[in-house]
């Protein structure tokens, strides 16, 4: 039975919880009817051009034929199947297909439900592994301020205390160490002035940090910051002097945003632990990976207890298997770089015209990235109202009105994009 805007609105309100928002005061919600290519059509009929991947994640565009038939074709076979104890087809050829574009130190996958999820394992893996070389007290991460790492506990404790959106929970969460957000930028001149705090932090505490853990040349959710890719470099020297794991999570980043398959290739890094989600799928379904390399997985599963003690109850979902290979498969055989360095190329003409507004302190581009930074925090519910009236689909959060449109976007959908961007901009 077909039911009206308005009762799905209502039952919405009343009943429904969606995210960062107040469950008696939520910001508005606009109904979808469906999806297609890069386009979100309302129930009203409205059609909205995405600049947002739904959260970064749909790469290729809404509803597309090859994926649609990757899940079908998998359904036929089985949805899903506990992993313990048993294998299949869809998660060997993804492990495959992933070893082929991962970083060639990366050997061992252990695939999960999430991006947060990721995260989580991705530090059990650190503290098991030194647990494991009979070094308990390397129980603390380091990492760098204004980022973000996704809202489960320990996920939550090495995002930025102070200004994240998880400070109410700072005097609850696992206390792990913080050193400057880096800030020279990616285009910049290095100036090693920049690692200097992590130097001297991982120099001292050696002997109780178990990994560093960052998001690679981007922070994303905890500002859209783009960092220079010697900092990497560096980092990763010192890890190794301080025998530290590095953890990267390319959640955000990964399978071509940054114009690279991964952002850690712009420094040439391999991390010993790697986190990836989102844009895994294609956007179709929740799903994640966390990889690490034979000395990690061997540490682990020859110490005690002799095993890695995590075990998610739809880990290698068939599903989100099939879906995968034919994500990367679709990624891999597109001009995806092409693409990428054409939408920043763009973005980057479309949205400088921002720097010279009152209302706006910084634009920057990378990859299919996008930002207009405002000197002021973003109103979202007029923001977004304005942005609906103008065609388009752009959620900002904190001072940042930015764009991670799908990669199939073409150059008329990413100029209306950015034009909304500053008409909206200049206003606020």
């Amino acid at each position: 039975m077909p039911v009206s805007v308005q009762e799905i609105l209502k039952f919405d309100k009343e009943h429904l919880w969606h995210p960062y928002t107040s469950a008696t005061n939520p910001l508005p919600v606009y109904p979808v009817k469906s999806a297609n290519g890069v386009y979100i059509e309302l129930q009203n009929g409205t059609k909205l051009i995405d600049g947002m991947s739904s959260w970064w994640a749909v790469i290729h565009g809404y509803n597309h034929p090859v994926l649609n038939k990757a899940i079908t074709n998998q359904l036929n076979n089985m949805a899903h199947v506990m992993f313990g104890g048993l294998t299949h087809a869809p998660a060997v050829n993804l492990a495959k297909k992933l070893f082929k574009i991962l970083p060639e130190n990366l050997t061992r996958i252990f695939f999960c439900d999430s991006g947060s999820v990721s995260v989580e394992i991705s530090m059990k893996m650190a503290l098991q592994y030194w647990y494991s070389k009979g070094k308990s007290k390397k129980k603390h991460f380091a990492t760098i301020r204004s980022g973000y790492h996704g809202d489960t506990w320990n996920a939550m404790s090495v995002c930025d205390p102070e200004t994240g959106m998880h400070y109410i929970f700072k005097e609850s969460l696992p206390v792990q160490y913080f050193v400057p957000q880096p800030k020279i930028k990616f285009h910049n001149k290095w100036n090693k002035i920049d690692i200097e705090p992590f130097k001297s932090l991982l120099m001292e505490k050696q002997s109780e940090i178990a990994a560093v853990i960052l998001e690679p040349i981007v922070q994303a959710a905890g500002g859209m910051w783009f960092y220079h890719p010697q900092f990497l470099v560096e980092l990763r020297n010192l890890c190794n002097q301080h025998h530290i794991l590095l953890i990267l999570d390319e959640i955000a980043t990964g399978f071509g945003r940054t114009g690279k398959l991964f952002a850690c290739e712009h420094a040439d890094v391999k991390p010993d632990i790697m986190c990836l989600g989102k844009a895994i799928t294609g956007g179709y379904m929740s799903f994640a990976a966390t990889m690490c390399t034979n000395n990690v997985a061997n540490t682990i599963s020859e110490g005690n207890p002799g095993v890695f003690m995590h075990g998610p109850t739809f880990m290698a979902n068939p599903l989100a298997c099939a879906v995968s290979i034919a994500s990367i498969d679709l990624l891999l055989n597109s001009n995806w770089r092409e693409n990428v360095l054409r939408i920043e190329r763009n973005m980057f003409k479309w949205l400088t015209p921002a720097k010279n507004f009152k209302t706006v302190s910084d634009v920057r581009t990378l990859g299919a990235i996008g930002v207009v930074e405002m000197k002021n925090k973003v109103d979202i519910e007029n923001c977004q109202k304005e942005f609906v009236k103008q065609g388009v689909w752009i959620r900002p959060f904190g001072n940042l009105i930015y764009l991670m449109p799908p990669y199939v976007i073409n150059d008329e959908e990413l100029k209306t994009l950015c034009n909304a961007i500053l008409n909206v901009a200049e206003n606020q």
